[in-house]
């Protein structure tokens, strides 16, 4: 969403039918400590109430959490949504249960990122603060 002040703003979404969340939380906790403002929307979201969510809350960031192997579908049904509701300058990155195949075809739609099982905290938090809302062009 730009260079607006204050904190990055991540909406963590549990997409679908997938009743997995601790990941979730963990992922958003670590958002949380490092200063971001994080609204976790629960479980089984659509894509459209996660888009409405992260709109509302004027978000710079989604973050998807798939363990149910409908990755494909969902994601592609967020980015597809941000696009139509003319908000694609939010960014997504997810994490869960993905093939290392999938994961070329997903940023070629538009995720920005794609953490697998393993990834740290630490590499999540230092992603999203180097990736999330570039300082604007001197």
């Amino acid at each position: 969403m730009g260079v607006a002040a204050g904190p990055i703003r991540v909406v963590v979404a549990k997409p679908g039918l997938d009743g997995h969340d601790r990941g979730a939380k963990v992922i958003a906790r670590a958002l949380r400590d490092a200063g971001m403002e994080v609204i976790y929307t629960g479980l089984h979201q659509t894509p459209e109430q996660i888009v409405d969510t992260a709109i509302q809350e004027d978000a710079d960031a989604i973050g998807l959490s798939i363990l149910s192997g409908a990755h494909n579908t969902l994601f592609a049904a967020v980015i597809e949504l941000l696009r139509q509701r003319d908000a694609a300058d939010i960014l997504v990155f997810g994490g869960g249960i993905i093939p290392e195949a999938d994961i070329a075809p997903l940023k070629e739609q538009g995720v920005a990122e794609i953490f697998t099982p393993g990834a740290t905290t630490a590499s999540i938090v230092d992603w999203v603060r180097a990736n999330v809302r570039q300082p604007a062009e001197a």
